[in-house]
């Protein structure tokens, strides 16, 4: 039992690194992930994919989504990565109840089949839930594509969900990999914390912990804890924890900056790759001694966090402060904007463009502005959108992309008035589905809403409410699902960051919202159109 529990009024540990369903906090897009896979889970959507960092909560979404699953899904969990197919198989087949002794792989996937369809017969789905799938042998990851073949002549038997780091991309980039990776429907990737959400990330367990008292962490104990997590919850969770125990070994109620200095050095992390290769926050630990805290964190804990601790891939200069993680908008982006007659000045100036020292943009290129007749020649008419001066552009710096395709001409027709329900729809469709085939595959868009594609009428009842609220131009739909399950899904934006994307997918309001919209990789959305034949 952590020692510092009776002191700060706990009833258990808040800090533990191993997953708690309780403590899951559903902030910072982690609720709106769980609900997109129950939704894809409960649809009969095929193979979905969840990677992230380690240590950013994947497992903990794992278990918590087994638990909020319905009644009529059985769920099977392998948590062991290094099985080999037989053995994958195998135990498959021990959690179904079917029989795995005596008989050859083809037996045993043939009983399995049989044990599937008795399941969906009656009226329950059967979901296997993959941890650590990025340290699958490849062959291991190859069947598990066969058994995703396994379907009647409507629904698949088996539905799997892939957790794993970002190595599993990688693997699935592989050549021979990538009938599996077309088999994936949903993409997920699960983001480190935000921040600003730090602090309600940590007040949440607390408060879940039986705490009562007010806020523990000052803004500015909270900044060090979040530059030296970088945002991921296992490391979140141990400076946390040894933050408070420092305080407790200072007799105080008040967690200051020093405490999480002592936390931080406690911890040992070595963070490799700013100012010259791998260094320990030595600056930080020259100020440790604040009331005997280094001695008795040295004594009481070292020896098992050295055990817990994951290793920390980000770097650290010698003062907490000083981290800063500069990115540069790719070259793809860059070149993007070199072939669009928007004038730079015409985006930069929007008076929603954000700007974060994190996200330094390289300069733009000089263009000249763009005449009305220029831009009018550049947007075809059948594109129903004409722009009267590069001027009125107004989008967020996020959306900038958005702002280059209107200006270039790869906007989308309106719904004419008065239209025939379905003859417009399935122009759109192709004319979206050609906008999409022209976006770079790492863009990210916000997935509104799925609708059967019998729907239209309904399909486009909800287009025209959104155009009410959204700017049209924006707006792309494509076809989805199976042939035998053809489905239309609406989508909003094009963003280059997945962040941007997860923030504005919050700005929606609950009319957009009612239909649990999720963010989708341009990547996944192709990959849908392929299997529907579009």
């Amino acid at each position: 039992m952590t020692i510092y529990l009776e002191h700060f009024g706990l009833n258990e540990a808040p800090f533990k690194i191993t997953p708690h369903t309780e403590f899951f906090f559903a902030g910072a897009n982690r609720g709106e992930t769980l609900e997109a896979l129950i939704y894809a889970i409960t649809s009969g959507e095929g193979m979905v994919k969840v990677t992230g960092e380690v240590g950013a909560g994947k497992t903990m979404l794992c278990r918590v989504l087994m638990e909020r699953l319905p009644d009529t899904v059985e769920t099977i969990y392998l948590a062991v990565p290094s099985l080999s197919p037989d053995e994958m198989l195998a135990t498959i087949a021990d959690d179904l109840a079917v029989d795995a002794h005596g008989g050859n792989t083809t037996k045993l996937i043939r009983a399995l089949q049989e044990r599937l369809i008795a399941t969906h017969a009656a009226g329950k789905q059967v979901v296997a839930l993959i941890d650590e799938a990025h340290a699958m042998p490849l062959e291991t990851l190859e069947e598990i594509r066969l058994l995703s073949n396994l379907e009647t002549s409507h629904d698949k038997l088996m539905q799997i969900v892939l957790f794993g780091q970002p190595e599993l991309d990688q693997h699935l980039m592989l050549p021979h990999m990538r009938q599996l990776k077309e088999r994936i429907t949903h993409s997920f990737n699960l983001l480190p914390l935000p921040a600003r959400d730090i602090k309600d990330y940590l007040n949440f367990r607390l408060r879940a912990a039986g705490y009562k008292g007010p806020n523990l962490f000052s803004p500015d104990a909270l900044k060090l804890i979040a530059e030296a997590s970088e945002g991921l919850t296992r490391r979140i969770n141990i400076y946390a924890d040894k933050t408070l125990l420092a305080a407790y070994a200072d007799n105080t109620h008040t967690v200051t900056p020093d405490h999480v200095r002592a936390a931080i050095s406690d911890t040992q992390i070595v963070l490799p790759g700013k100012s010259g290769g791998s260094r320990l926050w030595a600056a930080v630990a020259a100020s440790l001694l604040v009331g005997g805290v280094a001695g008795f964190l040295a004594g009481r804990i070292t020896a098992d966090v050295n055990q817990t601790a994951p290793p920390v891939e980000a770097a650290a200069t010698i003062a907490p402060t000083a981290i800063k993680s500069i990115k540069t908008v790719p070259a793809e982006t860059v070149e993007s904007t070199k072939a669009s007659n928007v004038a730079g000045t015409a985006i930069a100036s929007a008076p929603n463009a954000r700007t974060s020292p994190e996200k330094t943009p390289e300069a733009s290129p000089k263009t000249e502005p763009m005449t009305d007749a220029k831009k009018d020649a550049r947007t075809p008419a059948a594109d129903g959108v004409k722009l009267t001066s590069a001027a009125t552009i107004t989008l967020p710096a996020s959306t900038a992309q958005d702002a280059r395709d209107i200006t270039a001409g790869k906007t989308a027709a309106p719904i004419p008035a008065g239209a025939k329900s379905g003859d417009w729809l399935d122009a759109r469709m192709d004319a979206d589905a050609a906008r999409l085939a022209a976006l770079p595959a790492n863009r990210y868009s916000i997935q509104l809403m799925t609708a059967h594609s019998a729907e239209k009428s309904a399909i486009e009842g909800f287009l025209r409410n959104a155009s009410r609220e959204l700017s049209p131009d924006r707006i792309m739909i494509y076809p989805a699902g199976t042939k035998d399950n053809p489905r239309v899904s609406v989508l909003f934006g094009n963003f280059v960051e997945r962040a941007d994307a997860i923030e504005e997918m919050q700005r929606l309001s609950s009319k957009l919202t009612k239909f649990r919209p999720y963010v989708r990789s341009v990547s996944a959305v192709r990959e849908d159109i392929r299997s529907q034949g579009g």
